[in-house]
C-alpha cells in the first residue's frame, strides 16, 4: 500500500515533470507548500525505499520510475474521475470540484471507481479539460498550444485550464471560458502579455496573470 502523502507526492512530480521536463525540489515545494528541505529528505527517502517509485539525481531533479508513473496516473484518474462526477452530476462549480476531490481521491474503490466510470459513460476529460487517464495508465496525445503563443487575429477553441487556482476559474467562468469555448484573440497589448479577446459578440480583456494556465487549438 502506498500512503496518502506518497500518492500526493507522486502526483506532484508527475505534473511539475510534465510542466518542465525536470521535478527540481524548489518547483516541488513551491507545488506542495513545503521546505525544500523536507521536500529533499522525502525524496530521498523514497528513492531509496524498495517500493521503486522514484529515482533522484542531486542538484538535477527527481523523475518516477514506470511503477511510479503508473501509481502517480492512477491517483490522477481518480482525481479527475471525481471532479467530472461532481461537476455533472451533482453540479458541483467547477472552481469547488478540485478541492473536494482533492479529498476523496485516495479513498476510491476500484469497485466505486468502475461505478464512477461508469455512470459518466465515455468520459475523456475533466470539468477543465484535463485527460483522464485510462485505467492501463495511457492518456491520449493532444495538440493544444498556451494561449501564450497566440497571436492577434486568430480564432481558438479552449482546451484546458489550470485547476488549482479557484479564484482563477471563477475570472475565466465570468468570461465563459470553459473548455470548447471559443473566441478570437483581437489585440495583444504592446507592454505586458494581457490580451483583449472577442467572445460571442462581447469583448474582454484577459489578464496577464491568466494567459499562461489557458491550453487552446486553433478554430
Amino acid at each position: 500500500m502506498i500512503s496518502r502523502a506518497t500518492e500526493n507526492f507522486l502526483k506532484s512530480i508527475y505534473d511539475v515533470r510534465n510542466e518542465r521536463g525536470w521535478a527540481k525540489t524548489s518547483h516541488l515545494a513551491r507545488r506542495l507548500e513545503r521546505r525544500p528541505a523536507s521536500v529533499t529528505n522525502m525524496i530521498q527517502k523514497l528513492a531509496a525505499s524498495e517500493l521503486n517509485l522514484v529515482k533522484y539525481i542531486p542538484y538535477q531533479g527527481v523523475q518516477l520510475t514506470r511503477k511510479g508513473e503508473l501509481a502517480a496516473l492512477e491517483i490522477i484518474r481518480h482525481h479527475r474521475l471525481i471532479e467530472l462526477f461532481l461537476a455533472r452530476v451533482l453540479d458541483v462549480p467547477w472552481d469547488r470540484v478540485h478541492e473536494e476531490a482533492e479529498q476523496l481521491e485516495h479513498a476510491l474503490s476500484e469497485y466505486l471507481e468502475d461505478k464512477l466510470e461508469a455512470a459518466l459513460g465515455e468520459a475523456t476529460t475533466d470539468p477543465h479539460g484535463s485527460p483522464i487517464p485510462t485505467r492501463d495508465g495511457s492518456i491520449p496525445n493532444r495538440h493544444s498550444l498556451p494561449l501564450t503563443q497566440i497571436e492577434a487575429g486568430v480564432e481558438v477553441r479552449v482546451v484546458e485550464v489550470y485547476d488549482h487556482d479557484p479564484q482563477l476559474l471563477r475570472y475565466l467562468g465570468d468570461m465563459g471560458l470553459y473548455p470548447g469555448a471559443e473566441f478570437k484573440v483581437l489585440v495583444r497589448e504592446a507592454f505586458g502579455n494581457s490580451l483583449k479577446i472577442l467572445r460571442k459578440g462581447k469583448s474582454y480583456s484577459l489578464g496577464e496573470e491568466a494567459i499562461p494556465h489557458i491550453s487552446v487549438e486553433t478554430v
